[in-house]
């Protein structure tokens, strides 16, 4: 039965819920024709009825428990922007077995409770959409689920984490240490007072796990994610890179070879040439391969209050469809196979090492010695810094094992003519 109108009850009214009741209220008549009725907020749940915001709220939409929303038989979708695993998680799942349809941006929630919460969707018969969980305004979630859905896809590879790459352009760029850049980030909001969600790969972990389940049909969890963070990497590392044609970038990388499923985020030297290399400050870029349409990149803000809500509203707009047609959007879980997680000691890749060693003959003998004792075939080696006694040497490998390359490190850290290992970092060649 179509509805003249749509009500919404959102949950949270911070950065993101401000952005949604924005669009909302500036879009109005857009939407209305876009769904044949019109899609009303009628509660939101607040923390504080007396906090300032920029936005005029009626006081009588505010609400501080959550049950007035997810038990009001006129709110027909549900929008959580709440954050975190609970109580986001009881709340949706109680939402839902109400026979509300939800949109949520919660990355950390779908990346570890995704099937709980697609498979109670399915079992109640409602939507459950979740968009802006990965790319902020990007799309990305529904060409996965239904544009691309022909194809096998054997890799998405991402830059999915706005203030980490801010940080690593500033380096690149203004030549400044990695703390200087990440204070320009918390100066500008980009990233938070405590940012090790960001720097230490955990955001990005939730996105590339939320992203290889749908595109491998199988699920993967944020602790299946082998993770890395920014923070060891300094501008000696992104200057070498530029002098090798390289940029470095964290990494969001999944793979399907069909003897399993590797998936990782850490920085990566990623050659100039690949589209992902000119991908700069906060902007965010997902690249995807498929057997049939080869390859594709979906660029864009990949946080922030507007573009995250434009993601969200554009789910609320969907499910109104379906409302209207009388029928269900996405079929919920699509996570039907089972694959294999691979460990990080089974991957290959080249990898750029940095050590820190005496300055005399022999040294680079024994170091090659240990490299080639664990089958670690080196690429190319370059003397760039001699200090006294000291030097820095940097090599570069040929694919090998993970597993080989951290023996000959163990190894190499025991060798009294190496005084320290300064990086190692994977090179992502294609």
């Amino acid at each position: 039965m179509k509805k003249n109108v749509i009500n919404v009850g959102l949950l949270g009214l911070g950065t993101v819920g401000s952005g949604v009741v924005k669009i909302l209220l500036e879009h109005k008549d857009s939407i209305s024709r876009k769904i044949n009725a019109h899609l009303l907020i009628k509660s939101i749940l607040v923390r504080s009825f007396g906090k300032e915001r920029d936005l005029v709220i009626d006081r009588e939409l505010l609400v501080n428990e959550p049950i007035k929303i997810i038990n009001d038989p006129e709110i027909d979708i549900v929008v959580e922007v709440l954050g975190g695993v609970e109580p986001a998680r009881t709340i949706i799942l109680k939402a839902i077995e109400n026979g509300k349809h939800i949109v949520t941006a919660n990355k950390e929630l779908m990346a570890n409770y995704g099937k709980e919460i697609l498979e109670a969707a399915d079992q109640f018969g409602v939507d459950v959409y979740f968009e802006a969980s990965v790319g902020g305004g990007i799309p990305i979630i529904h060409p996965l689920k239904e544009s691309l859905a022909a194809n096998k896809i054997s890799k998405v590879m991402g830059i999915v984490n706005g203030t980490t790459n801010y940080i690593l352009t500033k380096m690149a760029e203004d030549g400044c240490s990695f703390e200087k850049a990440l204070k320009q980030a918390q100066a500008l909001g980009y990233a938070e007072k405590d940012p090790k969600a960001d720097i230490e790969g955990e955001d990005a972990a939730a996105k590339i796990a939320i992203l290889a389940s749908i595109a491998f049909n199988a699920r993967v969890t944020a602790k299946d994610v082998y993770t890395e963070g920014v923070s060891k990497i300094t501008f000696e590392d992104i200057t070498y890179a530029e002098e090798l044609d390289y940029v470095i970038k964290l990494i969001a990388l999944a793979k399907d070879d069909g003897n399993g499923i590797d998936v990782r985020v850490h920085p990566a030297m990623i050659p100039k040439t690949h589209p992902l290399a000119s991908v700069k400050d906060v902007y965010n870029a997902i690249f995807v391969e498929g057997d049939s349409v080869g390859e594709v990149m979906f660029f864009g803000k990949g946080a922030g209050s507007l573009p995250t809500a434009s993601s969200i509203v554009g789910d609320m707009i969907d499910i109104a469809r379906n409302l209207q047609q009388g029928r269900s959007g996405i079929i919920g879980c699509t996570c039907f196979e089972q694959k294999r997680i691979k460990s990080i000691n089974e991957i290959t890749s080249c990898y750029y090492l940095l050590m820190d060693v005496i300055d005399q003959p022999g040294v680079l003998a024994k170091i090659a010695k240990a490299f080639g004792d664990h089958k670690v075939s080196i690429n190319s080696v370059i003397q760039k810094q001699s200090r006294g006694i000291n030097a820095d040497l940097m090599f570069m490998t040929h694919q090998v094992c993970e597993s080989n390359l951290r023996d000959a490190i163990k190894e190499i850290k025991r060798l009294a003519v190496v005084n320290k290992i300064n990086n190692v970092i994977r090179v992502e060649t294609s």
